[in-house]
């Protein structure tokens, strides 16, 4: 079992969207602009609201908190979300819960999205597993509302009255919905038009076409030994190209067999296209046929001693 540092994950993902909004604004686009609504003295909702803003610095957003203090009317929250919803300056705005008592949560998620335009999506382990086909999928939608829940989650009744369908970033359990929210938003983002200065940024990328990605290498030739393969310093394309497509084969029969399973080998027309093949093959049953005999030697060495 692999112990997985969520820390070191979480980092991770904000540099990659860090590095992805300079992309975009680079391009000639404004800086994404995310806007809180804190109302009343909540100790943890201060918390919560003060982290956003943090990885909102860190990711390069511009970030606003508008702080209302606990006696402030259903009305005015109302009409300052109407004012936000119409303004084409803010990106994206959250209303931080719990609410004074006084100001009913469920009108306010209705205000949120009054005419249901948006697709609405609660981060839930017991959702459906993201894929990269669901990405593609809520592409489609103009607008999107990510519910985030906390703790023991949220009230299955509103659920099932306002919330349009639960994803999960797979078999495990964060505390909150948030880092699983970054992670749908820049799962779609980056398939944007103009996000990514080339189409060839995510075509060639793990499961976009059901496979995964072939092995990258860089600078310097060798290192510690290792050499980069010879057939990518040769500078003939074409063979790069078999190499790549061979080895994004072999890596996908070898780690992921759920996924090669769906894979439609029917698709490959030329006679170059499934000699390729042939090779991923002969060379993953090579492999497989390797490590079985080392486990094989190492049970045999362990029953000696």
């Amino acid at each position: 079992m692999q112990i997985i540092d969520g820390k070191e994950v979480a980092a991770n993902l904000r540099k990659e969207i860090a590095a992805e909004v300079e992309q975009w604004i680079a391009s000639g686009h404004r800086r994404p602009h995310l806007v809180a609504i804190l109302v009343g003295n909540d100790g943890a909702s201060q918390t919560y609201v003060g982290h956003k803003e943090k990885c909102c610095g860190e990711v390069g957003f511009r970030s606003t908190v508008l702080r209302m203090p606990e006696e402030t009317t259903e009305e005015t929250l109302l009409n300052e979300i109407a004012r936000l919803n119409s303004d084409p300056e803010v990106d994206g705005f959250i209303v931080q819960l719990p609410l004074p008592k006084h100001i009913p949560e469920q009108k306010v998620i209705e205000a949120i999205d009054p005419n249901h335009e948006a697709h609405r999506i609660y981060l839930s382990p017991k959702g459906e597993t993201l894929k990269q086909q669901k990405v593609f999928s809520l592409i489609s939608y103009d607008r999107l509302v990510l519910l985030c829940g906390h703790y023991e989650g949220v009230d299955q009744r509103f659920l099932d009255e306002c919330v349009d369908e639960e994803i999960s970033m797979g078999d495990f359990v964060v505390t909150g919905g948030e880092i699983p929210a970054m992670a749908v938003t820049d799962a779609i983002c980056r398939m944007v038009p103009g996000v990514l200065p080339e189409e060839e940024c995510f075509t060639e990328e793990s499961h976009w076409a059901g496979l995964l990605e072939y092995p990258q290498y860089s600078r310097p030739d060798e290192w510690h030994g290792r050499r980069v393969p010879d057939v990518l310093l040769s500078g003939h394309h074409e063979n790069v190209a078999k190499w790549r497509k061979k080895e994004s084969y072999k890596r996908t029969m070898l780690r992921r067999p759920d996924m090669w399973a769906q894979f439609d080998e029917k698709q490959l027309k030329t006679k170059s296209e499934k000699k390729v093949l042939a090779e991923a093959k002969a060379e993953a049953e090579a492999i497989r046929a390797a490590e079985a005999e080392k486990a094989e030697e190492s049970d045999t060495e362990t029953t000696v001693e």
